[in-house]
């Protein structure tokens, strides 16, 4: 079975013979189709099509300089599996590992996509927030657990590693306004039901300041706090740019972030000192570091796959020669 990426094109009258012709001279594309005359908005044909992950961004760059963004529709959909000859062939004629290949235009459509906010965003980083003050205060691992898979807060700071590796300052922009405006309301409505709490009874200062040695560690930073940050921060910006969203999960249950985040809104709270700075050093540390190891990941991945092409273009060259 091999996995491709599916592309939905709607392609005005005027380019679409040039189009079609393209995608037919390419051996990396197969399951050409051309509906003539189909599309209404905007108008034009629709052409549909199957490429391998190694050649879709060439074949984006092409229909990008065709005026596709602009005039027509270019839609794009994973394909897990095309159990097909065909396919087999198209896969073999694309030099590299489909996961070793990053769609670009893709990870920057979905990191603008994670530094739009929306309210369910806001959402779930604050529900999450409250789980990881519940696990606090009943020193309980696996609400931690809980937390770190209900926030979502991920997504963001992988758009903030894109918008800084790209160079696009409004992306980076919106991405860390996003992360400082999430994590402070979700602070802050913890911090109003913990005074909640402790009015009714329900949690005193000695709930923080514990002996808490399932849930400890979430305030007291040290180097491995770094190490984990910068291991997460890689394999979360890896399992999106070579589309294993399934790797997110460990990522989730990986880092200090919204743990960090209970801590410090229930030691605002109850007014317990000693634990404010080493929880906000928790919350920055990891995420300062899963931002610098997205960076890093990126830039790695870039200069690997074109050093890869470059060797395999040379190789071609001498078989040819």
């Amino acid at each position: 079975m091999w996995p491709v990426m599916h592309l939905r094109l709607i392609v005005p009258s005027d380019r679409s013979e040039r189009v079609l012709n393209a995608l037919v001279a390419d051996p990396r594309a197969t399951s050409i189709v051309r509906l003539p005359g189909a599309a209404r908005r905007p108008e034009g044909d629709m052409i549909e099509c199957d490429v391998t992950r190694e050649a879709t961004s060439d074949v984006l760059a092409f229909l990008k300089a065709e005026g596709l963004y602009d005039d027509g529709a270019v839609a794009l959909s994973s394909v897990d599996a095309a159990p097909s000859r065909n396919a087999q062939a198209a896969e073999k004629a694309a030099p590299g590992a489909p996961d070793d290949a990053v769609i670009w235009d893709a990870v920057v459509d979905q990191a603008y996509n994670e530094a739009g906010g929306s309210w369910v965003y806001y959402a779930f980083l604050t529900l999450a927030t409250m789980i990881a003050s519940v696990a606090v205060v009943t020193d309980s691992a696996i609400l931690v657990v809980g937390a770190m898979v209900v926030g979502p807060e991920f997504g963001v700071v992988a758009a903030l590693a894109v918008g800084l590796f790209l160079g696009k300052g409004g992306l980076a922009r919106r991405s860390a306004v996003l992360l400082v405006r999430g994590f402070a309301l979700a602070i802050a409505l913890t911090v109003i039901a913990a005074l909640l709490a402790r009015a009714v009874g329900w949690v005193d200062v000695s709930d923080v300041t514990a002996a808490r040695p399932l849930t400890g560690f979430i305030w007291r930073p040290d180097r491995w706090s770094v190490v984990v940050a910068v291991l997460a921060g890689c394999a979360g910006v890896l399992s999106q740019t070579a589309g294993r969203g399934n790797a997110l999960v460990g990522v989730f249950i990986s880092v200090t972030t919204v743990p960090a985040a209970g801590d410090l809104a229930l030691s605002i709270a109850l007014w317990a000192p000693g634990h404010i700075g080493g929880a906000a050093a928790q919350l920055g540390i990891n995420l300062a570091g899963m931002t610098i190891a997205g960076v890093v990941t990126l830039l790695l991945q870039r200069v690997i796959w074109r050093s890869y092409l470059r060797v395999k273009r040379r190789a071609g060259a001498r078989v040819e020669a």
